[in-house]
């Protein structure tokens, strides 16, 4: 070949290359302009202040949080031309402090892909994100799920591998192969994918790299017996206090008791793994991580030997209220975790206390007094166990109601949003408290030092109304948080 045909060659590389970069540009630049347009027709009647929520659209789980270049990232699921689940995109926002986010423009978008879940990672300076492509087919199962890769140096424009899908093989016997969680240990990058076997049982399996690329088969680290679902989604791995936790979120588990009440389900699996044989080894079954009516999908990063994590603020198949006001979906705070024993404990993080303003009530909390705040508020409730408790949360125009409740006989926590009972037992390690946090339409419950947590959305109507309907008074401390935007 001589010389200028290599040239030709090479030029029309390089146009190829800015064409589509051009087009990159250009469909990027058409997203942002109808999501500010969009912002300015949605109703702010339920939107949360200091969550995490889409500026218009759909959000569901949370995708690729790390910390890169003196920030935190976090993506989503996102569509942001419906309310409803469509062709995924990744949304995107940044922090300094996991509580304070501000918007970035939309990461991923779709195009013979859906942009399905996936983690990102800092690899020298480039972030580098690993997400499932979901593609439809003309033949059952009518989808495909492969590994794609995309790139940014700067963590705000993102550019997909030319050579994806990417080398990394499903088990036999099933197409649903999703969720990537991708970390590096010594000289190899790892990653743990949700499936399921042939017989339809989840599973969480473990691929080992030296490039990212090309992926070889390493382990099964767990599977479902049967009892714990179809299919595991959303899995990630990570050591906590020397022992390593498989965070899964199951579907197609059948509710026992007082458990698993919600569609989906999250929890984790205590053991211990050897980098060296790949293995697994299951020392404390599987437990639920949060006892709300919404939370699924967590997803966890590590910095400065603190683990966080976020999850979904949502559940499959529940009534979204908000999507009438064109947006539907949360994330919850920002939790620091904890292993005592064989018992994950989660917490805020400590910067949430940043968002403090006035002091309402700082003293004793009578039987049928009330606290009313605006639209957040946070309280801290000091308990007697050796009595019932019972508060009362509503709005002051009515609108959903919900009860915290200790049940002294039974020595259960129960939450009752609308008849909706979630329950558990509750053992405290130590601090005897209750830390409640409500914001626009959202209740997060954190038990003693973390070792229980309820989650669930509330849609009030007015302001929020807090009663204390049980029969002791109670020590309380109620602080109003600050309002990320003006009300409407």
């Amino acid at each position: 070949m001589n010389l200028l045909s290599t040239n030709v060659i090479m030029i029309s590389l390089l146009t190829s290359v800015h064409l589509d970069t051009l087009k990159e540009m250009l469909d990027k630049s058409e997203l942002e302009m109808y999501i500010t347009e969009a912002v300015a027709t949605v109703n702010h009647r339920y939107k949360l202040h200091y969550h995490i929520t889409p500026p218009v659209g759909w959000m569901n789980g949370p995708n690729g949080f790390l910390f890169y270049k003196e920030e935190y990232h976090l993506f989503y699921q996102y569509y942001p031309y419906d309310t409803q689940w469509g062709p995924m995109h990744w949304g995107h926002v940044a922090s300094t402090n996991l509580i304070d986010w501000r918007p970035l423009p939309t990461a991923l978008r779709p195009a013979d892909e859906q942009c399905f879940s996936g983690s990102a990672i800092d690899n020298q300076g480039i972030m580098v994100l690993m997400y499932t492509a979901h593609q439809s087919t003309k033949n059952p199962p009518f989808y495909n799920e492969s590994q794609y890769l995309a790139f940014s140096v700067d963590g705000i424009d993102f550019h997909k591998y030319k050579g994806n899908p990417i080398a990394i093989k499903p088990p036999p016997g099933t197409q649903d192969f999703r969720d990537p969680k991708v970390w590096r240990h010594g000289m190899h990058w790892y990653v743990v994918l949700g499936s399921k076997t042939r017989d339809q049982r989840g599973a969480a399996i473990l691929y080992r790299s030296t490039d990212m690329i090309h992926w070889q088969f390493q382990s099964v680290l767990a599977e479902s017996s049967g009892a714990l679902g179809n299919m595991w989604e959303w899995p990630d791995f990570f050591e906590i206090n020397g022992k390593f936790i498989l965070m899964i979120s199951p579907r197609g588990i059948i509710p026992s008791g007082d458990r698993f009440k919600n569609t989906c389900q999250t929890g984790y699996i205590v053991g211990t793994f050897s980098y060296a044989t790949c293995q697994f080894k299951q020392e404390v079954g599987f437990q639920e991580l949060d006892y709300g009516h919404d939370f699924y999908a967590t997803h966890t990063a590590e910095r400065n030997g603190k683990r966080y994590l976020i999850a979904w603020f949502g559940m499959w198949e529940s009534v979204h209220p908000e999507d009438a006001d064109g947006w539907v979906g949360a994330m919850t705070l920002v939790r620091e975790l904890d292993l005592v024993g064989s018992r994950i404990l989660m917490k805020p993080v400590e910067a949430i206390t940043s968002l403090r303003e006035e002091t309402i009530l700082e003293g004793e909390f009578h039987h049928n007094a009330s606290i009313e705040f605006e639209k957040t508020g946070e309280i801290i409730v000091n308990l007697d166990l050796t009595e019932n408790i019972e508060l009362e949360i509503t709005g002051t125009l009515g609108g959903d109601r919900l009860s915290v409740r200790w049940s002294l006989d039974e020595g259960k926590m129960v939450v009752d949003r609308m008849g909706e009972i979630r329950q558990v037992g509750w053992e405290p390690l130590d601090t005897v408290i209750w830390r409640i946090f409500l914001d626009t339409s959202s209740f997060e419950l954190f038990c003693g030092e973390g070792e229980v947590v309820f989650s669930s959305r509330v849609y009030p109507l007015g302001e929020w109304r807090v009663s204390n309907r049980g029969p002791q008074s109670l020590h309380v401390v109620a602080y109003t948080l600050k309002k990320k935007r003006k009300a409407n």
